[in-house]
């Protein structure tokens, strides 16, 4: 009898101990995610929405306004944005830019400019109707992210296509404008530019303040990027609804850049519970990169005199090239950081969110961020920093969510 109890006890040992082994060995088979792993998997998680995109203008620079023909933006294209870069990052809502050149103010052509690309972005979602949809809501957004599609809304940069007629902002909520930026480099009939020297209204105009009204009427967020100071606060005072800076950043890392948000102007906007969408452009992000390109050019004029060369030539292009390659002068994915943690910091963080400007800044993207695939590189950096999965969430598409739903309420016109 004891013989057996103690080969029952041995054989229980021996189970036992195989147990924990394979435990142990399962340990070491599935390790914890890293952070890069986890930053992956909430861009796939999350919805990621970016507040401006130029690629309608990109589109138009490369031939495709006619829309006899449409870009294979399923393949891929060259610019920064495409379907697969898209996908790849996690990106699920950037908002199109229908950017309308100042110049259009004098020459005329505004509005047909801005109907003729919003043709072409509904002509990509007509042609892929599987990879990307017009939407008019964050609850379109939401139906399209579980049917693995890109939404694309539509922002107008520029007001200018509005004319002298307030019936033109409930023509563009019609089709599918969602956001208007009241100006951009230069003064028009609606407010000052930060960009422009003229303070021709030193502010809104009579006519702007109905403008903005009639926005938050219509259902159209108002975006305070590019307009001036004065104009903002003017904008702040009257409007109804929270706005949104759908690609700014903070002025506290570029002193005497007016196109960038102040201290004081990030905190009302968070008390009207707007919120900021940080813009991934190294001059936006760091006053050192025009310092840089500023000795660059310096030194290659030099060059060029030197040697006799103009700009065309290709040893001047290979001076440029030598030149940025040894002095790097991009920002890169931590000053995007910094700057979300400086909204965070003085205003909280329901109130900060994305808006890289691709396609728009031209060849200043940071490292890390060099197209729409680089979202994971960002929410990785968030991670290190502390910032909670609720935290990026918001970060990503919380925020704007937000207001672009209590813009959608106030006007009656949410689905």
């Amino acid at each position: 009898m004891n013989n057996k109890i103690s080969i029952s006890l041995a054989l229980l040992l021996f189970f036992c101990l195989s147990c924990n082994q394979k435990r142990d060995e399962s340990k070491k088979s599935s390790p914890e995610l890293s952070l890069n792993e986890q930053a992956k998997n909430l861009a796939k998680k999350f919805i990621i929405t970016d507040g401006h995109i130029d690629l309608p203008y990109h589109l138009k620079s490369m031939g495709f306004l006619d829309l006899k023909s449409t870009p294979d933006l399923v393949t891929g294209i060259e610019g920064n944005f495409d379907f697969p870069r898209a996908k790849e990052g996690g990106l699920d809502a950037p908002f199109m830019s229908i950017y309308i050149p100042a110049g259009l103010q004098k020459t005329g052509g505004s509005k047909e400019l801005a109907d003729s690309l919003i043709n072409m972005v509904e002509n990509i979602c007509t042609k892929f109707p599987d990879h990307f949809a017009i939407v008019s809501s964050p609850n379109d957004v939401i139906k399209n992210f579980a049917a693995g599609k890109i939404s694309l809304p539509m922002g107008m940069e520029n007001g200018s296509p509005i004319e002298d007629n307030l019936e033109n902002v409930a023509y563009f909520y019609d089709r599918g404008i969602r956001y208007i930026t009241l100006t951009h480099g230069k003064v028009n009939l609606i407010c000052d530019s930060s960009y422009d020297p003229e303070r021709k209204w030193n502010g809104l105009s009579p006519f702007g303040k109905e403008v903005v009204l009639e926005m938050n009427k219509q259902g159209i967020m108002v975006d305070v990027s590019h307009i001036s100071d004065s104009t903002f606060y003017d904008v702040m005072e009257i409007t109804d609804v929270p706005c949104i800076a759908s690609h700014s950043s903070a002025r506290k890392f570029t002193p005497g850049f007016e196109r960038n948000m102040s201290d004081d102007m990030i905190k009302l906007l968070a008390k009207k519970n707007g919120v900021i969408q940080i813009n991934f452009g190294s001059s936006f992000l760091t006053h050192t990169y025009e310092d840089k390109l500023a000795e660059r050019d310096s030194l290659k004029k030099v060059y060029m005199a030197e040697n006799n060369l103009t700009g065309k030539d290709s040893l001047t292009k290979a001076f440029h090239d030598k030149w940025m390659k040894e002095n790097d002068p991009y920002a890169d994915v931590n000053a995007v950081a910094d700057h979300i943690d400086h909204v965070v910091k003085i205003a909280g963080i329901d109130y900060v969110g994305l808006g890289s400007d691709y396609d728009g800044v031209g060849d200043s993207l940071p490292t890390g961020l060099k197209d729409v695939a680089g979202f994971p590189n960002l929410i990785e950096e968030l991670l290190k920093r502390g910032y909670s999965e609720d935290d990026i969430e918001k970060i990503c598409s919380g925020n704007v969510f937000r207001v672009w739903n209590a813009v959608l309420d106030h006007a009656g016109k949410n689905n």
